[in-house]
């Protein structure tokens, strides 16, 4: 990173009421010397100047703005920092960042730099870093809640206290080391690897409770299955309340897996709608059939539909395991008997006729409570990295080596790295091979 000033659009680029400027450096103020006619001394940080901004060179007038200036470090960056608002047409976006590509010292933006140099300024760590990353692209209310519980350091406090309590441990250690003539008293030992086996605990149960971990970002997969005809693209079809998928009394109509992404509530969903469940002859077919098996396997929710005049629940016993999380549904329930009905909802099935749009409402029901229960259990400190997981087992390999019966050395490198792997995760240590990754995710005026 260069000491240049930098610039950029952080709004979207187009026809718009207002498009807002952001600049960020040493000679950020050198803006208003260039393109205004406002003078320095009469600049009063965080007030807004509502005033003709000129092109450097020509001096032709690009738009009347609104331009408020920050003081370093009282900026997002932690540097003098200057915002423009101006009408977002496209010619006046294009002249003002023309022109401030004149003013010497200036430069575009690479994509995250404003986020990174908050970073290296001290204004965030890297886990508040990834929730304004996560904010920008949240699309539901519970993406949004996770990112600002992210942004408010909350996950920085939890890995920084694991991490200020290994740091207290490692002292205690290395204390030994400086004096090898001494043997450390038992009671001493026991209070190490007990403190060590506490904190080794607490990540384990971190992790183990983290079953959304990115889901929340991502979407929960959720695999509609059944045999032919049960009516599969018909409930999709409801639920998304759009025809995505042909509905078609032919067996055997669907036969790739067809995707939907839908708001349940504020939880980001992708439903698939996959091939009927049956022994077929047709080679395409067996494909679809292949992939929808293998889509039930890796679902996070399976929802089994069944006819439920010509099936029974039982057809899907050979994919019901422990480890599914799954609803039983009975599509038709518009043709079929009292009794039958009964029979089934005593067996647990939620009954539904996709194709007059019945009872849809107790399957979003039912998912709803399934995802509130997870995200109930694990959002106060939830894991929405893939990074900061790896990071956690690796600490947990460390300190599971970790034991005062072998050299006092390997002892401590044990605790040290332990600490350097919870590092990588808030930025608390070199992590400039990380930092790339991270921050090429943002868009350029972020």
């Amino acid at each position: 990173m260069d000491n240049k000033t930098i610039y950029a659009l952080s709004t979207v680029f187009g026809k718009s009421g207002v498009a807002v400027f952001r600049i960020s450096g040493k000679s950020a103020f050198n803006f208003f010397t260039e393109m205004t006619e406002l003078k320095l001394s009469k600049i009063e940080p965080r007030k807004m100047y509502f005033l003709p901004i000129f092109d450097v060179d020509s001096r032709e007038t690009l738009d009347k703005c609104m331009v408020v200036a920050f003081k370093a470090p009282h900026s997002f960056t932690g540097e003098d920092t200057v915002e423009i608002n101006c009408h977002g047409s496209k010619a006046v976006i294009r002249s003002v960042s023309n022109s401030l590509s004149k003013i010497k010292g200036f430069r575009l933006a690479e994509a995250g730099e404003f986020s990174r140099r908050s970073f290296y300024n001290g204004k965030m760590d890297l886990t508040e870093a990834d929730g304004l990353a996560d904010l920008i692209d949240a699309e539901t209310r519970l993406q949004q809640e996770v990112a600002l519980k992210q942004m408010s350091g909350t996950l920085f406090n939890l890995y920084e206290d694991w991490r200020s309590r290994l740091v207290s441990l490692l002292s205690y250690v290395e204390a030994y080391i400086d004096f090898p003539d001494e043997n450390i008293p038992q009671e001493t030992v026991l209070k190490l690897e007990n403190n060590v086996f506490k904190i080794v605990e607490e990540i384990e149960n971190h992790i183990a409770i983290n079953k959304v971990e990115e889901r929340l970002r991502d979407g929960f997969q959720v695999v509609i299955s059944g045999p032919t005809n049960a009516g599969k693209s018909s409930l999709i079809n409801a639920i998304v309340k759009r025809n995505i998928a042909i509905v078609s009394d032919i067996a055997g109509t669907t036969r790739d897996v067809i995707e939907a992404y839908v708001d349940i509530k504020g939880f980001p969903v992708i439903f698939s709608d996959t091939a009927g469940l049956r022994d077929a002859n047709d080679e395409i077919e067996k494909i679809g059939i292949d992939l929808a098996r293998k889509k039930i396997a890796e679902a996070d929710f399976n929802i089994f539909l069944f006819d439920a005049e010509n099936d029974s629940p039982e057809i899907f016993n050979e994919y019901i395991t422990e480890k599914n999380n799954y609803l039983l549904v009975g599509n038709k329930s518009d043709i079929i008997t009292v009794e039958k009905r009964d029979e089934l909802i005593q067996k647990g099935c939620v009954l539904i006729s996709a194709k007059h749009n019945e009872n849809i409402e107790a399957i979003i029901d039912a998912l709803f409570n399934y995802f509130i229960d997870i995200y109930s259990s694990s959002s106060a400190h939830l894991i929405t990295r893939q990074r900061y997981k790896e990071a956690l087992e690796e600490c947990l390999c460390n300190l599971k080596r970790f034991n005062l019966s072998k050299e006092i050395e390997l002892s401590a490198e044990d605790l040290r790295l332990a600490c350097r792997a919870i590092g990588k995760i808030t930025g608390r240590v070199e992590v400039d091979e990380i930092l790339d990754k991270i921050f090429s995710s943002f868009c350029i005026g972020k």
